[in-house]
C-alpha cells in the first residue's frame, strides 16, 4: 500500500544524515532529483551520451553497495519522478545506503508531441511508433544505437568489480511504458549471463507484451475479476475453448503478431537473435509481473494488436504471465497490489513490491 508521510520521513532522514559528520556525509546517498544527482553515461557511438539520475556515483568505488536498481520511466520520460519514487521505496525498505539506484532518461524531441530539451550529444529517441525507445528502438538518425544498447551499458557499469566489489544483485524495474521496456529487454538482452551478477526483472502495469507464439487469449483466459473493458474491446468467444487460441481477427488485424506485440518482423537489437533464442531467454530469466489491482481504466494502447492481449493493463499482465508459464515453461511470478491503480509511486512503495526491487541479502 502507499505510505503516508513518506516525503516527511525521507526529509527527516536527510536532515539527520547531515549532522553525522563530514565522513558520513561523503558516503551518504544523493537523494534529490536535481543536477547534483545526475551523471552522463557514455554510449558506444563516439560522443553519444545518456543522462541518468543516480543515488551514488557510477565512477567512484563503493564497497558498501550490495544492490543495484535500474528504474525505467514511463511514457512521460520523467526520470526525475521515477528517481523520487525509487528513493521513497528505498527509504521504506532501509536500502538507501547499500543500493545504487539508477534512473535513465530516454529523451525524445520530435518537434511535435515530444519536446524534451536536449543537451549537447544527448541521444534523441523516437517517442512514438515502432522504433520508440520503449520497445528497444534506435536513436533518431542512428539505426545502430538502441535504447537496449544503452541499458546494456548501464548494467555493465554496475557489474564492475573495481567499482562495486560487493554488488550481489541487479533489478531492472519499470512502470507503464517502462514496464513494456523491461519485459522486452528481459527477453532480448545479451549481457544477462555475462555480468557475473544475478539480474531480475520487475514489470509493472505494462500496456502490452511481446507474445512468444501466434496464439492469443480466449475468453477463458481473462480472469472474471478484471471484467471492466476498454472502449472497442470485443470479448473473445469463451465457452469450452482453451485459454490460448488462434486469433480470430487475424485477417483484419494483420500486424497483431509483429514486434513489439509478437516476435515477427523484428528490427534493431531484437533482430540480432532468433525467435527460439528469445523464447528460451525469457523463460529462463527471473521475471515478476507487478499488477495494480485497480489498473482497469482504458489503457493508452487500444490498437487491435494490443486489444488482442486483453481489455485492460491488469488483464494483459495476468494473462501474459499465464501465457509464458503454461505455454513456454517459464516460472515467472505475478503479484497483484490490490489498492493501486496506474501509479508508479503506489506500486513501488507497496509492501509487496519492496522485497522485489530490493532483494533480501
Amino acid at each position: 500500500m502507499k505510505r503516508n508521510h513518506t516525503s516527511f520521513a525521507l526529509s527527516a532522514w536527510l536532515c539527520l544524515s547531515g549532522v553525522l559528520g563530514a565522513g558520513a556525509a561523503r558516503a551518504a546517498p544523493c537523494t534529490t532529483a536535481s543536477s547534483e544527482c545526475t551523471e552522463w553515461v557514455s554510449l558506444a557511438e563516439g560522443s553519444s551520451r545518456l543522462l541518468v539520475y543516480r543515488s551514488h556515483p557510477l565512477e567512484v568505488r563503493n564497497d558498501g553497495i550490495t544492490r543495484g536498481l535500474v528504474m525505467v520511466h514511463g511514457g512521460g520520460r520523467n526520470a526525475d519522478d521515477y528517481f523520487r519514487d525509487s528513493l521513497a521505496a528505498a527509504f521504506l525498505a532501509g536500502a538507501l545506503e547499500d543500493t545504487i539506484i539508477v534512473s535513465p532518461r530516454f529523451a525524445s524531441n520530435d518537434g511535435g508531441s515530444c519536446r524534451d530539451v536536449l543537451a549537447g550529444n544527448e541521444q534523441n529517441w523516437p517517442c512514438d511508433g515502432p522504433q520508440r525507445w520503449g520497445v528497444g528502438g534506435s536513436v533518431s538518425g542512428n539505426g545502430k544505437l538502441t535504447s537496449f544498447d544503452a541499458a546494456d551499458e548501464i548494467l555493465r557499469k554496475l557489474a564492475r568489480k573495481e567499482m562495486f566489489p560487493n554488488l550481489s544483485s541487479i533489478v531492472i524495474a519499470g512502470h507503464s511504458a517502462g514496464g513494456g521496456f523491461v519485459t522486452r529487454y528481459g527477453m532480448t538482452n545479451e549481457v544477462h549471463e555475462l555480468l557475473g551478477v544475478p539480474v531480475t526483472y520487475v514489470v509493472a502495469n505494462s500496456g502490452g507484451f511481446a507474445y512468444l507464439d501466434s496464439l492469443r487469449p480466449s475468453g477463458s483466459a481473462v480472469p472474471p475479476n478484471v471484467a471492466p473493458a476498454a472502449p472497442g474491446y470485443v470479448p473473445p468467444v469463451s465457452g469450452a475453448q482453451p485459454p490460448f487460441v488462434a486469433f480470430s481477427d487475424s485477417q483484419n488485424c494483420t500486424g497483431y503478431d509483429n514486434w513489439p506485440y509478437g516476435l515477427k518482423n523484428r528490427s534493431g537489437y531484437s533482430a540480432r537473435f532468433t525467435a527460439d533464442q528469445l523464447k528460451k531467454r525469457l523463460a529462463a530469466r527471473r521475471v515478476t509481473y507487478l499488477q495494480g489491482g485497480l489498473d482497469v481504466l482504458p489503457p493508452t494502447d487500444v490498437s487491435c494488436s494490443a486489444m488482442a492481449q486483453g481489455p485492460t493493463r491488469l488483464a494483459r499482465g495476468l494473462i501474459y504471465g499465464r501465457h509464458v508459464n503454461e505455454r513456454h515453461g517459464a516460472q515467472h511470478k505475478t503479484v497483484v497490489v490490490p489498492p493501486c491503480g496506474h501509479s508508479s509511486r503506489c506500486m513501488f512503495t507497496a509492501d509487496a513490491a519492496l522485497p522485489l526491487i530490493f532483494p533480501p541479502k
